[in-house]
């Protein structure tokens, strides 16, 4: 368990959030290395992934069998554990990813593209399909394993788990995340 107490931003904290970069869950040969779009401005006021209240991500992750418990985004450094880490596609923080210009996009890819040449993670989950096609040029992508690699890893996308994405119901998200589950296999 973590000694850091959740907490929730103030109004100003989510202004002055706008740009901010958060630090990668990430380490050597893990099972999975989940990456966001980018943080919200909740998220990064926190200064912990996926931290916004209403979103799937830990729900999802937990009840598809990643973890034996529910680990809150202030714990985010026990996934290492498991061999599960957290990245972003675009690492600043927006208000919304609809924020993100053009070459965000491509920009974000490279540098992704990096972190995986050097932690050498399995598989890497990207938790959004329009990021995926514009951060790698794959139009056509859908939901799901992909055909390309990122140098060695698997690819696989998912929907965003953003409460505000209504395209996607948890149960839904969580059958996608049992089926990453089977190909990542145990740590």
């Amino acid at each position: 368990m973590s000694d850091i107490k959740p907490w929730k931003p103030t109004k100003q904290q989510l202004i002055d959030a706008a740009g901010k970069t958060l630090p990668d869950v990430i380490a050597p040969n893990l099972r999975v290395l989940f990456c966001g779009i980018n943080p919200g401005l909740y998220t990064a006021a926190v200064g912990h992934h996926f931290a916004r209240p209403g979103n799937r991500f830990w729900p999802a992750r937990y009840k598809s069998g990643f973890t034996d418990r529910l680990v809150s985004p202030f714990e985010e450094r026990e996934l290492l554990k498991s061999g599960i880490g957290i990245s972003n596609v675009v690492p600043h923080a927006t208000a919304s990813a609809a924020e993100l210009n053009r070459e965000d996009f491509p920009r974000g890819g490279r540098l992704l593209a990096r972190k995986v040449k050097k932690y050498r993670p399995r598989v890497v989950a990207i938790l959004g399909v329009g990021a995926y096609r514009q951060a790698f040029n794959q139009p056509k992508a859908q939901v799901g394993e992909q055909p390309e690699r990122i140098h060695d890893a698997r690819v696989w996308v998912l929907p965003n788990p953003s409460g505000l994405n209504a395209n996607y119901q948890l149960p839904e998200i969580v059958r996608l995340f049992i089926e990453l589950k089977k190909v990542a296999g145990t740590h």
